[in-house]
């Protein structure tokens, strides 16, 4: 039991509840425990607790873990007895850490408590001594690969129900109940990856279905307004000439879409081939500003030297840099200037070519940094679908190279996409 102050004292009158020795019921038990099949981590918990209580032949055993996120010690598991079954009833499977608690104590010392007088105890939770009944209690701290996660606790109506030995059966029991843990954890982030590998994968396929499709019934759409563009400016009709180059440029977009859901999938299928030639860089980057400057759009600075020759796809890398000049006007404020620069590095020995890409827009949330190249993955504010940075990603791993990005909220983000000056694959 534990004096006032939550001390643990050695008491020799409390009577062992269970006449096995201890260490061949911990034996056993640890057997037993082996025999928990850790599918999914309530269900685990809820098996090994329900043994310890038949064990013990207490009233009730709690496994709690800590939830960071709401700063609550939560049952994931807890016997299937009458006072574990009143405990998730009126709420006490979770006890946030700010209301304490001898459990919130253990979990926060690391120190094991025994005590055969809860209902004299001042710092335990009024709901365990009057709503449950809770009258002894031991509890010890419960580590999860090396990390303390929680608590073990075995409590029971009855006073001075535990001995010293109980306690340490309990801490010594507790390395094989986080154990059990581990591996239903493991078992449910396996089991999670198994379904979203799947998830996706029908995603795919739908996505590359859906996309043939479109391109099939953008193709005549697309025709006919070259058609009715060529009709309109054969007969000076300024207005249709208008509103068509504007039709034009939104069947483009749409184009440009197709393409990229395509592209994803010839990724995935190992179909996607570059072309490679010889290519001056500053060029290609004069070509690609020019492209993008317009009334209303955002300047864009080049600085290059006056040739830069690598081998590449041409239209593979224009496609790279289109979506990042795109991805840095999307994200520039009015009247903001957009940087691209060309220059050659050395790195590791090995010489490249290393395009920037700089704006100064509102920057990326450091949350979302490392997965901004992921498929479907993309910033507020962004009007695409998150496609093109994965797949300027992929051109750059493509070619050799790689795709860097450096980010400061509210300073704008930069981009450097690396090509092998010696050849691609070398």
């Amino acid at each position: 039991m534990s004096n006032s102050d939550g001390l643990v004292l050695e008491d020799s009158s409390l009577a062992a509840n269970n006449p096995v020795p201890t260490s061949e019921r911990l034996l056993a038990t640890l057997e037993r425990l082996l025999d928990v099949q850790p599918t999914d981590l309530k269900g685990a918990m809820d098996e090994a607790a329900t043994l310890l209580a038949e064990v013990l032949g207490t009233d009730k055993v709690d496994a709690f873990l800590h939830e960071p996120q709401t700063d609550t010690l939560v049952a994931v598991g807890a016997s299937r007895t009458p006072m574990g079954r009143h405990q998730r009833a009126i709420g006490l499977d979770r006890q946030p850490v700010a209301n304490g608690g001898r459990a919130v104590e253990v979990f926060q010392r690391g120190e094991p408590h025994l005590d055969g007088h809860v209902e004299d105890d001042a710092r335990e939770l009024p709901g365990v001594k009057q709503r449950l009944g809770v009258r002894s209690q031991a509890v010890v701290a419960l580590d999860v690969n090396g990390v303390r996660r929680g608590t073990l606790s075995a409590q029971s109506a009855q006073p001075d129900f535990f001995a010293q030995q109980d306690l340490r059966f309990l801490q010594a029991v507790s390395r094989w109940v986080g154990s059990v843990v581990h591996r239903a954890e493991l078992a449910e982030r396996t089991e999670a990856a198994i379904l979203e590998k799947g998830r996706r994968l029908a995603a795919d396929e739908l996505l590359t279905v859906l996309a043939h499709d479109l391109r099939n019934y953008l193709t005549p759409i697309r025709a006919r307004v070259q058609l009715l563009s060529r009709r309109a400016a054969r007969e000076e009709n300024n207005a249709n000439v208008r509103d068509l180059g504007i039709l034009q440029q939104t069947v483009d977009r749409f184009a440009a879409l197709i393409s990229e859901l395509l592209d994803v999938a010839r990724l995935d299928q190992g179909l996607f081939t570059l072309s490679p030639q010889p290519l001056d860089l500053a060029a290609v980057a004069h070509e690609l500003a020019a492209g993008f400057s317009a009334p209303g759009r955002s300047a864009i600075h080049v600085h290059t030297p006056p040739e830069l020759q690598v081998m590449a796809d041409p239209a593979r890398l224009r496609q790279a840099l289109d979506n990042l000049l795109a991805n840095a006007e999307q994200h520039s404020p009015d009247g903001a200037t957009v940087v691209l620069q060309a220059a050659a590095e050395a790195r590791d020995g090995q010489s490249w070519a290393v395009i920037t890409v700089s704006d100064e827009g509102p920057g990326i949330p450091p949350d979302l940094l490392p997965r901004l190249f992921d498929r479907f993955e993309k910033s507020e504010g962004s009007d695409g679908i998150g496609l093109g940075l994965h797949l300027a990603q992929q051109i750059a791993i493509a070619h050799g190279g790689a795709l860097e990005v450096a980010s400061t909220l509210g300073a704008g983000t930069t981009f450097r996409l690396l090509l092998p000056m010696d050849g691609i694959g070398r």
